[in-house]
């Protein structure tokens, strides 16, 4: 079972991209189509999540590999974040979609409040619990 986490881990981050340049590159409710009066202000509040989620999976990949440093932390974060601007980018040549500076702030934002917690509880003492997590994760590249 380990050697297959440690796999999905090591892929996760370069999938996820795909599937972000997959999903840019169609209408905006070609996916999710919501009935809601706020379905744009939802949708909007998606890049929030989405880059932090791209960040974080960075973060494990290199917990996998026993490589997470603050170094190569900042690394991953900008990594995620430039990532934002070539999303932001290809979506302005694409008919149907739009690129915004609004967009790369938020894409920005969701990376860094999930660097801002992942810098605290793996290498600072606060929320010992998600540091006790990520501890975890790093010790299946050892097992």
């Amino acid at each position: 079972m380990r050697p297959l986490i440690k796999y999905l881990l090591y892929i996760a981050p370069f999938a996820y991209m795909i599937l972000i340049w997959i999903l840019s590159s169609l209408p905006s409710d070609a996916i999710v189509n919501t009935p809601f009066s706020f379905d744009r202000a939802f949708k909007e509040s998606l890049h929030l999540i989405e880059f932090g989620i791209l960040y974080g999976l960075w973060v494990l990949f290199l917990l996998v590999r026993g490589k997470l440093t603050a170094k190569t932390n900042i690394i991953a974060a900008v990594i995620s974040i430039a990532y934002g601007f070539v999303d932001e980018a290809h979506q302005y040549f694409v008919p149907y979609r739009s690129a915004t500076v609004i967009d790369l702030v938020k894409d920005t934002i969701g990376v860094l409040v999930l660097f801002f917690i992942i810098k605290r509880s793996y290498f600072g003492e606060k929320f010992p619990r998600i540091g006790r997590i990520l501890n975890w994760i790093e010790g299946i590249e050892r097992r």
